[in-house]
C-alpha cells in the first residue's frame, strides 16, 4: 500500500481510478476502519459509477504513522478540519463526494460546515452528530469483548497498532468530557446534498442521528432505513446500499467538473 507524508508523518492509502469527468469519491472509516477494513466496497461502488477513489487510514489506524498524542474529545474536528484538507491537498484532490462510515460521517458533516471548501455531496453511512446512550453502552461492550475476547489477535491483521487503534477510541468516547459532545450547531452551515444510512439494529446509534441531520441541515436530504442491518451497512446490507449511493452519485457526482486550483472555496 502506498504512504503519503503530512508533516513528515505518513498516511496509508489506496487509489481506485475512475473516469476523469466525475468528482472523486474519499472515503472515511469508521471508529475502528482502516483502509484493509473496507473490503471491496471502495472498488465495487467506483466500478459501478465510474469514479476515482481514495481510501486511507488515518493516523493511528491501519498502517498509517502513530497519533503524536493521545485522542481527545475534539478528535473528530481535528481530523475534519486539519488532516483532510491536507490529504486532499496533497493528492490534488478538488471538490470530493465524501462518503464517511460512523466517525467518518462525523467527519464529513464537520469539513463540509466548517473547511470552506466545495464538495459535491455526503453519503453518511450510521452517522453520529450527539452522543446517545445506547453509543456509549455498546463502545463499552465492545471494549470489554476486546479485552476478553480473540477481537485484538483479529483486529490486529488491519492495524500496526491494535491497542491505539482501540483502546484509544473507545477511551476517548467513553470520557465524561466527551458526554456532551454535538455538532448539531454545525448543521446548518452543510448546504451540500446529503444520502443518509441507517441500519435498525445498530447497536451504536438510533434513527434520531440521522433526523436530527434533516432538521438541521440546508442541502437537500434522503434517507435509506435498512432492516437487519447493524452499524456496517455496507457490510451488512451490501446490496442495497451500493444500489441507493449509486443512484445518489450518478445524480451528484458526475455534475460540475472541479474547479482549477487547489483550494476551491465554497460559494
Amino acid at each position: 500500500m502506498p504512504f503519503v507524508s503530512l508533516a513528515a508523518r505518513r498516511i496509508e492509502y489506496r487509489m481506485i481510478p475512475g473516469g476523469l469527468g466525475s468528482r472523486p469519491l474519499v472515503f472515511l472509516h469508521e471508529g475502528l476502519g482502516s483502509v484493509g477494513l473496507w473490503r471491496d466496497f471502495p472498488d465495487r461502488l467506483a466500478a459501478r459509477t465510474g469514479a476515482p477513489a481514495l481510501v486511507y487510514s488515518r493516523f493511528g489506524y491501519g498502517q498509517s504513522d502513530a497519533l503524536l498524542a493521545a485522542r481527545t474529545p475534539d478528535f473528530l474536528h481535528q481530523e475534519a478540519l486539519v488532516v483532510l484538507p491536507a490529504l486532499l491537498d496533497a493528492l490534488a484532490i478538488r471538490c470530493p463526494l465524501l462518503i464517511g462510515h460512523s466517525d467518518g460521517a462525523s467527519i464529513a458533516l464537520i469539513h463540509a460546515a466548517a473547511s470552506g471548501r466545495r464538495l459535491a455531496g455526503l453519503v453518511l453511512m450510521a452517522p453520529h452528530v450527539f452522543v446517545e446512550p445506547v453509543t456509549l453502552a455498546g463502545i463499552a461492550e465492545l471494549r470489554r469483548t476486546y479485552r476478553s475476547t480473540d477481537l485484538r489477535r483479529r483486529l490486529a491483521r488491519y492495524h500496526a497498532r491494535v491497542d491505539e487503534a482501540v483502546l484509544g477510541w473507545a477511551d476517548v468516547w467513553l470520557a465524561p468530557a466527551f458526554r456532551t459532545w454535538s455538532i448539531e450547531p454545525l448543521l446548518p452551515a452543510v448546504v451540500e446534498p446529503l444520502l443518509l444510512i441507517q441500519g435498525l439494529a445498530d447497536p451504536y446509534g438510533t434513527l434520531a442521528q440521522i433526523e436530527r441531520i434533516e432538521r438541521g441541515v440546508r442541502g437537500p436530504t434522503s434517507r435509506l432505513v435498512l432492516e437487519a442491518c447493524g452499524h456496517s451497512p455496507h457490510r451488512d446490507r451490501p446490496d442495497a446500499v451500493l444500489e441507493a449511493a449509486a443512484a445518489f452519485l450518478d445524480r451528484h457526482a458526475s455534475q460540475r467538473p472541479p474547479l482549477p486550483g487547489p483550494n476551491p472555496p465554497r460559494r
